[in-house]
């Protein structure tokens, strides 16, 4: 069952720290799977506060995600992002099948 990783930034505080995440993120992915779904791209706030941007990743399960955010490569990127801004980060598993399971599950 897939799993999406979520991250929101709230605010940016130092563009130099985000721009070494940027340069070091992308090595985070190698030996991961993961599909980008959305990266900072135009959007629109309908409920709660103003935010800065978002991104989006799919990975295949909740534990490679897991696998994925607490690897070494990818917390030598993240003390950077951390220091450039305010994020909020979640993983949240996927479903799988119709939109029937939506109407199931009780939480729309």
């Amino acid at each position: 069952m897939p799993a999406y990783v979520v991250f929101i930034r709230e605010q940016s505080f130092d563009q130099s720290e985000l721009l070494r995440y940027s340069q070091l993120a992308p090595a985070g992915l190698a030996g991961h799977s993961v599909k980008p779904l959305a990266m900072y791209g135009t959007h629109q706030i309908l409920e709660g506060p103003e935010i800065e941007g978002l991104a989006i990743l799919e990975f295949p399960t909740f534990e490679e995600a897991q696998d994925w955010y607490n690897s070494p490569a990818y917390q030598k990127a993240l003390k950077h992002r951390l220091r450039g801004g305010r994020y909020r980060g979640v993983i949240v598993k996927g479903i799988q099948g119709s939109q029937d399971k939506l109407t199931q599950n009780g939480d729309t």
